[in-house]
């Protein structure tokens, strides 16, 4: 009888959970040709992992790119070569784009939310210029659990990032194959696997509220080990008879 190794047994824990979400939420069909958005961090290595492993498997049958984009008024160096080595090991063809943030566009929004919506609108544009009809983000379940945590408590709305969102505007599907995965397996594959951490140094990363709202998980795991699988399961169970009318 084969015997695995801890990093195999690790890696096909997160690998069913991937095979779960495609299943449910219908995440990849046969034909995609989708965009890895690979930022250099562990879940966008892992995701590159995961996908370009998949993508040689019979069904569904799609094809995987990885597009890593530099901003080159914000202080962010990342190793372009080992981005580019690790998804050729995995089958994956590589691109690096470089564009630039204009911070007068909206000065209501916060800089990192406008570095993130530049980044995400040139991924559009490469993924069409690409042929993709979908992109493939490195969002885990803790990111999902602390979006709707952080909407609920600052914006006053019951939302979240979903596992699948197709924006017409952009006539683009985004898709989120880690959605069920928890960060703390992809932490454990990333020392698995020796990913190289890259050398970050953005000015407006501490302006984000979620390492306060990772803490508040991490609470409410204390009173309750089964609280993030709820807090997931409430997203589908809304019990309106209970709640106020608008």
């Amino acid at each position: 009888m084969a015997k695995y190794t801890q990093e195999e047994i690790l890696f096909n824990k997160i690998e069913r959970k991937m095979r779960k979400a495609m299943v449910d939420y219908r995440l990849i069909e046969d034909g995609d040709k989708i965009l890895i958005g690979l930022s250099g961090g562990k879940d966008s290595l892992a995701l590159v992992d995961l996908l370009g492993r998949r993508q040689k498997i019979l069904k569904p049958k799609f094809k995987v790119i990885a597009v890593h984009i530099s901003m080159s008024n914000i202080g962010y160096v990342s190793d372009i070569e080992y981005l580019r080595t690790h998804c050729e090991k995995n089958g994956v063809e590589f691109f690096h784009h470089t564009t630039s943030l204009d911070m007068s566009t909206d000065s209501r929004k916060s800089p990192c939310f406008l570095c993130s919506w530049t980044r995400r609108k040139t991924m559009f544009t490469l993924a069409k210029q690409f042929g993709c009809n979908k992109i493939a983000l490195g969002h885990h379940q803790d990111d999902i659990l602390q979006t709707l945590l952080m909407n609920m408590t600052f914006q006053g709305a019951f939302g979240t990032m979903p596992p699948i969102l197709k924006m017409n505007k952009f006539e683009m599907t985004i898709i989120r194959p880690m959605c069920l995965v928890a960060e703390s397996d992809i932490v454990k594959l990333s020392e698995s696997l020796n990913y190289v951490s890259q050398k970050k140094k953005c000015p407006y990363e501490e302006s984000s509220s979620r390492p306060e709202m990772k803490q508040v998980i991490k609470m409410l795991e204390g009173m309750n080990e089964m609280a993030r699988y709820n807090l997931w399961s409430s997203m589908t169970n809304i019990q309106k008879e209970y709640l106020p009318e608008k």
